[in-house]
């Protein structure tokens, strides 16, 4: 495809030099550059991509596009290198450059462009929500899959085409990525994917270009507001608001605090069909007759009033009811019937999700995500149903904008003894996060110990469980690394509570 076929479904841009040059794959990283490749000078939030456009072009990059012409000339400038008419002049090489008013969402068009707007021939499922977009993805992926139909996925778990994974970096990639990964699934018969949505990758437009089959509010609490996020809820909500104008349905939490927010901005898409779920409530799909166990939950589906089927989900919790409901929901007006999704939901995994880690002990270990308080405060509703003593562990990852005290508070709160130990400290003082947390939890006069190094600190919770304690280790999930200020370190807490684990066996034969 030709540079200027690229830019076709743009409104407004102004091209120096051959549109006619050819357009291989579209990078925003320089030194991923490769022949005939169109480099794009995303502005981040420390580097500025048109610093590296001559560094792109001595790559291989054989076409250039910016939201900010000036910067680009003076970078080109400080490489001795020139802009004129005829494009970037780069050590004798001549490449064409495109300026666009808005850059992001230049990237998400031509993206989509280049790969044929792959969206346009699928079923795209969007999920987006403070809580549940992980264990919704994966529920309405199992639904499909036990169905016979093999579907892709992007979010916090990765990315798949079909059973295969495919490694990315972020729970919405950029559009750079996600858009020849949607013209992958394609041909490989692939079309229906489900795709978490974050509220960043709405804000910066990484979706732009997509088209959405049925877009899934689940809810909205604070946990990304911050001067590098969201400065406020409201704009953090109009950023999840997006997805709506991209999409055909949306199917939205009835009993959310910010339902009515929700629904004022889907009605502003007039094509749009507006659907409802919840509990508290009669909406589209109703969930009633609601029995949590250790072991999962069980409830009847009402579809606009009229009971449809029983449900049993292997995870237990209220959440799992909200995250299973919106699952059917989404499955529904997907054309899967009510047996199919029954089967799906029977025996669904999500790893990291009050995922129950073998012990053979009389205690029991979960491993689960939660890393806000919202989150905190229902897994520890959860087990304390079922639980003699609540032991919680947890940390804050480093360079995130979260309420570290109100972290603190609510595990005093509601567990029973807490651990307070890293995360991701990232670059970040790992001793100063757990002060921070700290503070949060001495008000409330709950007992708790403060182990930064998370490997004791879970060695400390093994050595000291009681008979029918529930110790959850929230925050890591299915993550199975740990990034600290100068390296990422192999940190998978199945396998160091089964090393833990075996020590004390050894220990105790011994003596």
């Amino acid at each position: 495809m030709t540079f200027s076929a690229v830019l076709q479904e743009l409104q407004n841009y102004t091209l120096y030099g051959d549109g006619l040059v050819p357009v291989e794959h579209i990078q925003i990283d320089s030194r991923l550059c490769k022949q005939n490749d169109l480099f794009v000078c995303v502005q981040g939030y420390v580097q500025d991509g048109n610093g590296y456009a001559v560094q792109a072009v001595r790559k291989g990059a054989g076409s250039i596009l910016t939201g900010d012409e000036k910067a680009l000339r003076e970078a080109a400038e400080k490489e001795n290198c020139s802009f004129s008419e005829e494009g970037l002049q780069v050590d004798g090489k001549i490449v064409p450059v495109a300026v666009v008013k808005d850059l992001r969402f230049a990237l998400a068009q031509v993206s989509a462009t280049r790969y044929g707007n792959p969206t346009r021939e699928m079923n795209l499922i969007g999920v987006t929500g403070t809580k549940g977009k992980t264990t919704t993805t994966c529920m309405i992926r199992n639904i499909f899959h036990s169905a016979g139909t093999l579907t892709g996925m992007i979010g916090t778990m990765g990315s798949f085409v079909g059973n295969r994974a495919i490694e990315t970096d972020r729970t919405t990639p950029e559009a750079n990525v996600i858009q020849p990964l949607f013209r992958q699934m394609l041909d490989e018969n692939i079309h229906t994917c489900m795709m978490e949505v974050s509220s960043q990758g709405l804000h910066l437009d990484r979706v732009g270009g997509c088209t959405f089959s049925t877009a899934l509010f689940t809810n909205l609490s604070r946990d990304h507001i911050g001067d590098n996020e969201h400065k406020t809820m409201e704009e953090y909500a109009l950023a999840k608001a997006k997805l709506f104008s991209l999409s055909k349905r949306a199917l939205l939490n009835g009993d959310s605090d910010w339902y009515a927010f929700m629904r004022k901005e889907a009605d502003k898409n007039k094509k749009l069909e507006i659907y409802t779920y919840g509990i508290d409530g009669t909406y589209d799909f109703t969930a009633k007759s609601i029995q949590t166990k250790p072991d999962g939950v069980t409830y009847d589906v009402y579809e606009q009033g009229v009971y449809t089927c029983t449900l049993e989900v292997p995870i237990p919790g209220r959440f799992t009811v909200y995250n299973s409901l919106s699952a059917y929901g989404v499955s529904r007006l997907e054309g899967m019937t009510p047996s199919q999704i029954q089967k799906g939901l029977r025996d669904v995994f999500v790893k990291g999700k009050a995922e129950i880690v073998p012990t053979g002990k009389d205690f029991t270990v979960l491993i689960d995500y939660a890393h806000n308080p919202d989150s905190f405060e229902n897994i520890l509703t959860t087990v304390r149903e079922f639980a003699k003593r609540t032991v919680f562990l947890f940390g804050c990852g480093g360079d995130r904008n979260r309420p570290r005290a109100l972290m603190g508070e609510t595990a005093g709160r509601y567990a029973d003894f807490t651990i307070i130990t890293s995360d991701n400290p990232r670059s970040e003082d790992p001793e100063s996060i757990v002060r921070d947390l700290e503070a949060g939890i001495k008000p409330t006069g709950s007992p708790y110990i403060c182990i930064v190094d998370r490997k004791e600190a879970i060695e400390y919770a093994l050595r000291h469980a009681r008979s029918g304690d529930v110790i959850i280790l929230a925050g890591k999930g299915h993550e199975t690394y740990q990034i600290l200020k100068d390296r990422t370190i192999e940190f998978d807490e199945r396998v160091i509570v089964a090393d833990i684990l075996r020590k004390i066996r050894e220990e105790e034969q011994q003596v």
